[in-house]
């Protein structure tokens, strides 16, 4: 089977992309850990699939590295929402397998875009240990917040807190910096560790704001924090509802870059 397929890159997050809208695609496990591997295919942390939607402007289907489906990702929202604005859709309203998102270009220059995405709300971020929180952002993160994590053991403490959860985990390590914080990330269905990744950065704001670390700016409880990532910069940003402790109009930006596209025999 030939394929035309686009690689997006999202702060270092990388991802194939496949135009499905016509629904003829149907990619096995097997094939779709092929493409994602970095020595015998294209290379990427995951693939996804632009599709039609009864409700929306379109339907986005992420799949891990491995080949399994997966839950939501962030930077895979924010790239395929450049990638839908790169195929002419005009609105940037989707359906992913947590529900609905939609997002705003904010900037287009060449093959470079500046996404701001609409995550879901968060109902609660629970405190798990003394400096660590267990919450769902679309996904599952486990976040613990450390001293100088460019030397932290992110490979082994990552391995451990993956599969410490029922039904496994993503795991983030994250430093504050008086101009933000710095996060590095252990994924689930990649078994590495990413450049970057947007339901952890999520997480890990949310989680810093509940954990009384200062935001970069604060306004009637809607916060901005700015994080560094090992593949580029992002920033979320939320509102907190002290009613019922939850969070809402949570939104993720950052780049999203075309890297190539090209055919491919799979």
């Amino acid at each position: 089977m030939k394929l035309h397929i686009y690689k997006f890159q999202g702060a270092g997050n990388d991802f194939v992309c496949i135009d499905n809208r016509k629904g003829n695609i149907k990619l096995t496990t097997r094939q779709i850990n092929r493409l994602c591997d970095r020595r015998f295919g294209v290379g990427a942390d995951g693939m996804m699939l632009i599709g039609k939607s009864r409700k929306y402007d379109f339907s986005m289907r992420y799949f891990n590295s491995d080949g399994r489906e997966g839950s939501m990702c962030g930077n895979g929202g924010r790239c395929i929402s450049a990638f839908a604005d790169f195929l002419g859709i005009k609105n940037l309203e989707f359906e992913a397998i947590d529900g609905y998102h939609n997002a705003k270009i904010l900037s287009r220059k060449d093959k470079v875009w500046k996404v701001r995405l609409k995550m879901s709300d968060v109902a609660c971020c629970p405190k798990f240990g003394k400096k660590s929180y267990f919450l769902n952002t679309g996904s599952p993160h486990y976040v613990e917040f450390v001293k100088d994590v460019d030397n932290y053991p992110v490979e082994t403490k990552g391995k451990y807190w993956r599969y410490y959860f029922e039904g496994g985990t993503n795991v983030n390590f994250v430093e504050v910096l008086p101009a933000g914080l710095k996060i590095r990330t252990w994924e689930r269905g990649v078994e590495a560790e990413t450049f970057a990744c947007g339901t952890g950065s999520t997480a890990s704001a949310i989680a810093a704001f509940t954990e009384g670390i200062k935001p970069n700016t604060l306004k009637d409880n809607t916060f901005t924090y700015k994080l560094a990532a090992r593949g580029g910069r992002l920033e979320v940003k939320a509102q907190y509802i002290t009613e019922d402790k939850s969070f809402r109009n949570v939104y993720l930006t950052g780049p999203a870059t075309l890297v190539f596209e090209c055919d491919i025999e799979i």
